[in-house]
């Protein structure tokens, strides 16, 4: 009985939260007029694609599309990367490993915000400001990343490695088929977060870059809410294309998540 009612509880405070993503992406199907109207309407009363086509056709949404789906290919670049630092650290013994694998946690503490400006002059003398490569280098190799890899590879017994080393196998086909192949469900949590950080991928992108051509989703959006203040029904249409794809890949992954999580702690 307790269950039932701690499940019904939970239900109706999920709901609750929930509310006001429904209402917005209710409201993204509706003309400007209806959501303007008081008292507000909850379900469209004249079904619209309007605002959706608005997107694409005069606030260049194609091209923050373009850009965006650019950034997260190359975060899943900086994924086999990270893999790759995380096994060097897990199995490969060498001078100084674990006072390196130290200070790589130790970038962990330093906020994001202290960084952007070296890394910004940096890129400014290597010429890559404004443009895509100055976007995506400086998030493809996150410490929190080898981390997680670390943790986990540390798990993976070192006699099966030696197996096949005996059997002639080089270094890199034996992290290419056996070590990812058992590493699925790290890479799983890793691919779905490296996902969602490359969807919402905003400030750094604003700063690097100065042309519109360049800008992400989450810049568009913020465009959006700046030309187009007044039209609400278009800024729903923005908030729910951003942010209906990461709803459905958490809701799909977040079994996945929790699990990476509890494997990697483990050793």
């Amino acid at each position: 009985m307790q269950q039932w009612i701690t499940g019904i509880i939970l239900a109706l405070g999920g709901f609750l939260i929930s509310i006001p993503f429904i209402w917005m992406i209710l409201s993204a199907f509706k003309p400007e007029m209806e959501v303007m109207q008081i008292p507000p309407t909850f379900l469209p009363k004249e079904f619209t694609l309007e605002n959706f086509v608005n997107l694409f056709e005069n606030m260049n949404f194609t091209i923050y599309l373009r850009n965006t789906i650019i950034v997260v290919l190359c975060s899943f670049v900086g994924l086999f990367l990270n893999a790759m630092a995380g096994y060097a650290f897990a199995k490969y013994k060498f001078k100084g490993r674990e006072k390196l694998f130290y200070l790589v946690l130790a970038t962990m503490m330093i906020p994001g915000q202290v960084t952007m400006i070296p890394v910004y002059l940096i890129l400014n003398q290597l010429h890559l400001t404004n443009t895509m490569a100055g976007i995506v280098l400086p998030g493809l190799v996150g410490a929190f990343s080898i981390f997680l890899f670390r943790q986990f590879m540390s798990t993976i017994p070192d006699e099966l490695l030696e197996a096949a080393r005996l059997d002639g196998a080089s270094e890199f086909r034996l992290f290419l088929q056996i070590i990812l192949p058992i590493s699925k469900p790290i890479l799983a949590v890793q691919g779905i977060l490296t996902f969602i950080a490359g969807w919402n991928s905003f400030l750094w992108p604003l700063i690097i870059a100065n042309d519109e051509n360049l800008y992400t989703l989450s810049v568009g959006l913020s465009l959006l809410k700046g030309q187009y203040g007044g039209n609400f029904a278009l800024q729903m249409a923005g908030s729910t294309f951003m942010v209906v794809p990461i709803v459905i890949i958490f809701m799909l992954f977040q079994k996945h998540i929790i699990e990476g999580y509890t494997i990697s702690g483990m050793k």
